[in-house]
């Protein structure tokens, strides 16, 4: 598949046909680099001035404390896109790194090439910076939907309501999460044989049925 085919399939370039995305190119002069398992995308503290767009891959943004605790903010997979709010800001540092989850490729645009109209002044390209900007709001809801995950005392409590919305989120009951046990512990600030052994619990009360990453909600029985 072209670069420009599976762009216009992104929420970045959504109702951008890829011929338009093409013309642009000469413009928006995108960057693509490879990297692999566990290599370091952004650090902390770096002052960015380009998005990335996951082209195959994933990527985690995490944030680790001064005593080496890991806490995993979110997944990118591919067609997601990252560092738009702080290439935006342009002079505010990283609070946090980016990771390649596993072997991944990246299409980084300059922010200002995005945000800035070039002589052409094309309808496509203001197409684009509407979707940066839905992007961002929408970046928004989700750091707030996990402060409604993180807020609950209890494990059992913040697996309720992180499943909850998951489930509302695709719209049945047998859902598939992105993260692995390890990964979830990390993103809901639990520890990882705790939140095993409330996920076993929840199963032997019939509330959930769980395999990987692959949950089924018996809705009847679920909640606190």
């Amino acid at each position: 598949m072209k670069i420009s085919d599976f762009l216009s399939k992104t929420t970045l370039f959504r109702r951008i046909l890829p011929n338009e995305i093409e013309s642009m190119n000469p413009c928006l002069l995108p960057i693509l680099k490879q990297y692999k398992k566990g290599e370091t995308i952004y650090r902390y503290g770096d002052v960015i001035i380009s998005l990335g767009i996951v082209l195959n891959g994933s990527v985690n943004i995490e944030r680790c404390d001064a005593w080496g605790n890991n806490s995993i903010i979110d997944i990118i997979e591919t067609g997601g896109i990252f560092g738009e709010t702080y290439a935006c800001l342009k002079s505010e540092p990283l609070t946090v790194d980016v990771v390649a989850n596993e072997k991944t490729e990246v299409l980084f645009f300059n922010i200002n090439k995005v945000l800035y109209l070039c002589p052409k002044r094309c309808s496509f390209h203001s197409k684009l910076i509407e979707n940066l900007m839905q992007n961002l709001a929408r970046k928004n809801v989700m750091l707030s939907n996990k402060m409604r995950y993180l807020t609950p005392k209890t494990i059992r409590a913040r697996l309720v309501a992180y499943l909850s919305s998951e489930s509302f989120e695709q719209g049945k009951l047998s859902i598939e999460i992105p993260f692995n046990r390890k990964q979830l512990a990390d993103y809901l600030s639990v520890e990882r044989s705790a939140l095993s052994n409330e996920l076993s619990k929840m199963q032997a009360e019939g509330m959930i049925e769980y395999h990987k990453n692959s949950f089924k909600l018996n809705i009847a029985d679920f909640g606190e």
